[in-house]
């Protein structure tokens, strides 16, 4: 039954990611035409994964920060759709191919960093972890390009939950990174960001995340937006088009060090989002910016599909403590945060 479970108990984390820029565009009903180019960077947040043997015989999932818990039987016979989607897709999935279509008793728990529907892409983050998680218990040789597409295959197309591929690769490779959907399903490619290390110290240093107080639904977001693009809305492909464009400046304006005119598109950028579906602004969230704004704030927009979560901000590095004070003030959860550059790491718990 275990044959095939080199490590019996190990440990996976993935990199949480900010979405500079290009959102959206990733979404297939766009990127499949038009060609699609996305510039994110994964921080210090991290989603996590913990894989045991169930010495009790059965199939254990655990969500430790959502406190839910999903004990099953040991067979393949459930709904990958239930209770903890993600953990059951997953599980399926590896027993399915790697497993010879046998179940295995496994615990598997997880946490993540964030609160659900941060914008951070957390749901793929985590999956990205469950999935290296077999990986090293099973000794898997799956690379980056691997574990990217085969998260976008368990959340989009078998769980069919709505959205892009930005968040998988983001969180499959870690980084800075420009990546590029190509057009009719051609392929991706990621490509890291060489920043100056002056460079990436100013950008890092007038970066502000802040959490909104709200949890967004971005599938009802990223529906609008798939809508007005099947219809060939006018307004929404030209939004997409220049957010497309302003991934494209940003990466070309970091390059070069310029983080106050990256800023500037920074906040194009937002105003072009907004335009795509009526739901990715609200009066919370246009209230902490106008704060933000007002508080030393050069640019800001709302990380991910919008309509809540986390909201990114670069400002002035001298007047970014008195920013984070204003926002918590003003019933936001300010914070500085830290890029990353590893994608997901996982090892065998000692002992």
């Amino acid at each position: 039954m275990f044959e095939n479970l080199k490590h019996d108990n190990v440990r996976a984390r993935a990199p949480l990611r900010l979405g500079l820029g290009g959102g959206g565009t990733d979404l297939s009903s766009y990127a499949r035409e038009h060609g699609g180019a996305v510039l994110n960077a994964t921080i210090d947040r991290y989603a996590y994964a913990h894989l045991a043997k169930n010495n009790e015989g059965g199939i254990c999932f655990r969500a430790d920060d959502l406190g839910e818990i999903d004990h099953l039987p040991c067979t393949l016979d459930f709904d990958v759709k239930g209770k903890l989607p993600l953990h059951r897709v997953t599980y399926a999935h590896m027993m399915e191919r790697y497993n010879n279509g046998r179940p295995m008793p496994l615990s598997i728990s997880t946490t993540i960093d964030v609160p659900a529907g941060s914008g951070l892409g957390a749901s793929s983050a985590l999956t990205v972890a469950l999935i290296e998680a077999y990986a090293l218990a099973m000794r898997l040789p799956l690379g980056p390009y691997e574990v990217a597409e085969l998260a976008y295959e368990l959340e989009r197309e078998r769980l069919g939950m709505l959205g892009g591929k930005q968040d998988q690769y983001a969180a499959a490779f870690g980084g800075f990174n420009y990546t590029e959907f190509l057009a009719k399903d051609v392929g991706v490619i990621v490509n890291p960001l060489r920043l100056h290390r002056e460079y990436l110290n100013e950008f890092e240093s007038s970066l502000v995340i802040c959490f909104s107080g709200q949890s967004r639904e971005s599938a009802k977001i990223i529906e609008k937006q798939v809508t007005g693009l099947k219809a060939l809305d006018e307004q929404t492909m030209a939004a997409m088009h220049e957010i497309k464009q302003h991934a494209a400046e940003m990466k070309s304006l970091l390059l070069a060090g310029q983080v106050r005119k990256t800023a500037d598109v920074l906040q194009q950028s937002w105003l072009a989002k907004k335009s795509t579906a009526t739901t990715i602004t609200n009066s919370i969230i246009d209230d902490l910016i106008g704060v933000a704004m007002a508080n030393g704030a050069w640019g800001g927009k709302v990380s991910g599909a919008g309509g809540g979560g986390f909201i990114m901000l670069l400002a002035d590095p001298s007047r970014r403590h008195n920013l984070i004070e204003a926002l918590n003030e003003n019933g936001g959860a300010a914070s500085a945060v830290r890029l990353t550059f590893e994608g997901p790491e996982s090892w065998v718990v000692p002992g």
